[in-house]
């Protein structure tokens, strides 16, 4: 193939190449959700979250949070942190009502949600963060978990800890998951049993976990927190209820669903305020 033809491929290549992006206007937002295909950050101009008030039978979880948040975001050192444990107990939410707060008490903090199927695009990602060292960002990963033959794990490693590069300055990383080690027990377990090294096998896969500074757990509330937490509600957005119908028609909705959360609560408060004609 001659020297011509060489370059005619080259430049027939470079037209169809995608153009790169343009730089993110960081000051367009104080939260942003990270795509890639091509690669963006794109602002949310209003944030899905419930008032940190309203956040009940977390409170060591959230004032530890709420304590590493604003060090971080006033340039004090502060940990990675990973929310873990029972579903539906406030961990997303939490984050993003911590970052309110933050910004409601004048510091500024960006928020940038990562998805876990986008995780071998980090690199990228915060190489934009990196190069805006004037803000700060809290990188968010909801729902964070690993299956047995799940690579992501590993393009998240360094950035915790480890590498030349490691999370740039102006960062922090906070994911949730319902496990603690982020991967199945019975995963674990596996490992254990078939691996030729047992204890380096399991080891490489839960040593993720142990890059998080901080490790706050959520767990089942008790039925005083569930109802505490529908009296919040119902108190926020002017829904008028007497103590025994609101007492009868919640335990019976928890009885109902076989369980008690966060999440559970807020259902029979949505429930609840459509038959009292008040919307929010």
């Amino acid at each position: 193939m001659s020297e011509h033809e060489l370059a005619r491929i080259a430049a027939a290549l470079e037209r169809l190449a995608p153009a790169p992006g343009a730089a993110p206007d960081f000051s367009a937002a104080d939260a942003f959700v990270w795509h890639t295909g091509p690669d963006r950050l794109d602002p949310v101009p209003e944030v899905n979250r419930v008032d940190l008030p309203l956040l009940v039978g977390i409170d060591r979880a959230r004032d530890t949070l709420l304590a590493n948040t604003l060090h971080f975001a006033r340039g004090l050192p502060a940990n990675n942190a990973l929310l873990w444990g029972a579903r539906g107990m406030g961990k997303s939410s939490l984050v993003k009502a911590v970052h309110a707060e933050v910004l409601r008490q004048g510091q500024a903090l960006a928020i940038v949600e990562l998805s876990r199927e986008d995780l071998p695009s980090i690199g990228r990602l915060l190489a934009h963060l990196r190069a805006a060292p004037a803000r700060r960002f809290l990188l968010f990963c909801d729902d964070l978990s690993f299956s047995h033959d799940d690579q992501h794990y590993k393009a998240l490693k360094a950035v915790l800890d480890g590498g030349i590069e490691g999370r740039p300055q102006n960062v922090i990383f906070y994911a949730t998951s319902n496990r603690r080690h982020l991967m199945p027990r019975d995963m674990i377990e596996n490992e254990r049993s078939t691996a030729i090294s047992p204890s380096e096998a399991v080891e490489e896969k839960v040593s993720l976990s142990d890059r998080f500074g901080l490790w706050l757990g959520f767990h089942p509330c008790s039925q005083d927190e569930y109802l505490a937490m529908i009296r919040g509600y119902c108190a926020a957005h002017g829904v008028v209820v007497g103590e025994e119908e609101l007492r009868a028609e919640a335990i019976e909705w928890q009885a109902t669903r076989g369980a008690r959360s966060g999440r559970v609560a807020w259902q029979f408060f949505t429930d609840l305020a459509a038959r009292k004609g008040v919307s929010f």
